[in-house]
């Protein structure tokens, strides 16, 4: 070969990181972390959906041993971000039958923090998930008895990703059965195919529907089966293979469609609850829809369309990849992403943003807590898959009037956010309402997207969004005359959920949040052609510094006793963020670069630390120039909470599964593989460069 061509090849491969040659192998990637399973595992039930609706199933490929898996791990459930049911409110309780007045700076101003009344329950609880149909393997032996769980053999149980597909083989009696499911990528359907000889002797299909959750548990709740009479399951339909039911309770109605590839033989053995099998042969296809007055597709469609869906998925937006690493650590972290990224897509993409516990079991009554909006979705715009952000922004869009009538209400200007909230934006009572460091969030979120696609047409899109965002922040800050600054709060709770919020001035965080979505919504203005809004200036250019004592940052200035007590080292270390997730409006670095050693160091890590910290800690020392603390953070065991199961899931404390733990997983990997604004030149700047991590990255967007 001539030298000249020798020349141009060497000059080729050294740019390959840019070209197609070298682009991560996305189907390797995603495949070697696909979960399978040889033996029943609790803690790692699979799941399948397409972001509003979730079907849960243990290794039988459906939900056979529930009570199992719940009373040792994880429940098996079947969930819509549309199915809600509200229990009667004779008393007519309103969220003002909760109130309590706060005085500060002048002002009195109700808030519903109120527990101790009647009305405050009725409105936590309500409106609350409605549970959809669980599906079992209904089978008895020979000899009478029910089947166990220590009666399944021989699992071979795979979940693929690369096409969404849930495959479970194993055995009953010496006899294999084979179940594989899928949902439609689009439609809220599972498709189910079962083969087996075990279908010619008895084998069935059970579908049960539940009155819903048992009342008055806040945190995983078991399914209500008691009280069969309280509520109905009509049938609609029924034909040779079709079934099609309404389920009612209290004027909640919903339903399924049960459709056969083949006829079948349909029992009813209790009420509520249906047996399926095949009237011949050795397979029973089927799905079941929960539209089913729309036409449903059949199974072997859904599982096509599934199986199209899943690569397009994966070879969208971002992709890390770490092998050739021999920090032990890596393969551990690429299987968390890979996994954390499917559990994110299959349970955080509704119209009305995600529970922390996603579509798989029930926490906070289903409530979405508007100060997670941001672990649970900003990932999805730095891995270049905004229209998941999107779809939960729109929801805020679509409740802002909510949130104007709360800025009314407690004599703001603009929209002020609820923290817990129900699909139509109404709070809850509580500590809730004094939580303030998720207003900024939809600005920030906003800015995310408009990075992604900055046209005109996004900023039409959210301005409103944005703008009485900033109105309300703007106006919940107070003037201190003795020291001529605007000081935020009291009355506030900050994120850090240990201070007395009644009296709670100043928190470090919320302070650099509250300068940085000013900053935002002032450059929103400016790109609309608008002039700049001089109250925000004002605000922000005498805004207080962030707290500081003895040359480290504390989480309040009120209480500046962060590295004095203990107690007062608990929770999360919030003020951290400043520099972390935000790019650090008034933070001094040298004076972060101390606190982060002092966190380290000192911090109680196990009381109340959530799986969303060990990430958000490590996006600090990212930004601090950290890399080797970023990963010993990350990867930090002996600690609670910072676990992923064989499945993907973050379990926490008293939260078997805890999605802002995936999605700040994703954060700080796109941050640290991506990079952000001003970060340092060069691949993966919040990676070690020691030799041990070998870090490709393709399609991240940098964090601002």
């Amino acid at each position: 070969m001539p030298a000249f061509a020798i020349a141009a090849l060497l000059l080729l491969v050294s740019v390959l990181p840019a070209h197609a040659a070298d682009r991560i192998d996305r189907q390797a990637l995603v495949t070697r972390h696909s979960p399978h399973l040889t033996a029943p595992d609790p803690w790692a039930p699979l799941s399948v959906g397409n972001g509003r609706f979730c079907f849960t199933a243990d290794v039988t490929g459906l939900q056979t041993f529930a009570d199992h898996y719940r009373a040792n791990g994880i429940g098996l459930e079947t969930q819509a971000r549309w199915a809600w049911h509200e229990d009667p409110n004779p008393h007519g309780y309103k969220l003002a039958d909760a109130n309590k007045a706060f005085t500060a700076h002048g002002k009195t101003v109700d808030y519903p923090t109120r527990m101790d009344v009647p009305a405050a329950a009725w409105l936590r609880e309500n409106p609350h998930p409605q549970p959809l149909g669980q599906l079992a393997i209904a089978y008895t032996h020979r000899d009478g008895k029910p089947l166990a769980l220590a009666d399944v053999g021989a699992i071979d149980q795979r979940l693929d990703l690369w096409r969404g597909v849930l495959t479970s083989a194993y055995t009953i009696d010496g006899e294999r059965v084979v179940v594989t499911t899928a949902v439609d990528p689009e439609r809220d359907t599972l498709a189910v195919r079962i083969e087996s000889t075990l279908l010619a002797r008895g084998l069935a299909v059970r579908f049960a529907l539940p009155r819903g959750y048992v009342g008055g548990i806040k945190q995983n709740p078991p399914l209500d089966w008691s009280q069969p009479a309280s509520h109905t399951t009509t049938i609609v339909t029924r034909t040779a293979d079709t079934l099609v039911l309404a389920h009612a309770r209290d004027g909640y109605r919903y339903g399924a469609a049960l459709r056969a590839a083949s006829p079948v033989t349909i029992a009813t053995p209790a009420p509520h609850t249906f047996e399926l099998r095949p009237k011949s042969g050795q397979v029973l296809e089927f799905t079941l829809a929960y539209a089913p007055d729309k036409p449903a597709p059949d199974a072997a469609d859904v599982f096509a369309r599934s199986a199209a869906h899943w690569p397009a998925f994966w070879r969208s937006g971002g992709a890390v990849d770490f092998s050739g690493s021999t920090d032990p650590r890596a393969a551990e972290l690429e299987r968390r992403v890979v996994l954390s990224q499917y559990l994110t897509a299959i349970q955080a993409g509704g119209d009305f943003p995600p529970q922390e516990s996603g579509l798989t079991t029930s926490t906070w009554y289903g409530k979405h807590h508007t100060e997670m909006i941001w672990w649970h979705t900003a990932h999805f715009a730095l891995w270049g898959r905004p229209a998941y952000l999107a779809r939960a922004l729109d929801w805020f869009r679509a409740t802002l009037p909510a949130a104007r009538a709360v800025a009314a209400a407690r004599g703001l200007q603009g929209a002020r956010w609820p923290k817990m909230t129900s699909p139509r934006g109404r709070e809850s009572p509580g500590g809730n309402p004094l939580i303030v460091w998720n207003q900024p969030h939809p600005i920030h979120l906003a800015e995310l997207l408009y990075r992604d696609e900055p046209t005109p047409a996004t900023l039409q899109r959210y301005r409103d969004l944005v703008f009485a965002t900033a109105d309300a922040m703007a106006s919940m800050l107070a003037w201190d005359d003795r020291n001529k600054r605007w000081v935020l709060g009291p009355p506030l709770w900050i994120a850090q959920e240990i201070h007395d919020p009644a009296a709670s001035m100043n928190p470090a965080y919320e302070l650099s949040y509250w300068s940085t979505a000013l900053d935002i919504a002032q450059a929103w203005r400016t790109r609309l052609g608008l002039p700049r809004n001089s109250d925000w200036d004002e605000k922000r250019r005498h805004l207080s510094a962030l707290p500081v004592k003895d040359g480290k940052y504390v989480a309040l200035e009120s209480v500046p006793d962060t590295w004095d007590d203990v107690a007062s080292r608990q929770d999360h270390p919030s003020f951290l963020m400043a520099l972390g997730q935000l790019p650090g409006a008034g933070v001094d670095r040298a004076v972060m670069d101390r606190t982060l050693d002092a966190v380290l160091a000192q911090w109680d890590w196990k009381a109340k630390i959530w799986g969303w910290d060990y990430p958000m800690i490590a996006m600090t020392a990212a930004r601090l120039g950290r890399p080797e603390t970023a990963v010993d953070v990350l990867m930090k065991t002996g600690v609670p909470n910072n676990g992923y199961t064989a499945a993907g899931h973050n379990p926490n404390t008293d939260l078997p599964v805890y999605l802002p733990g995936n999605g700040a997983l994703l954060a700080a990997v796109a941050m640290m593989a991506g990079g952000w604004d001003g970060a340092p030149a060069g691949a993966a700047p919040g990676f070690p460069h020691n030799g041990k991590w070998v870090v490709r990255a393709e399609g991240l967007k940098p964090l601002p």
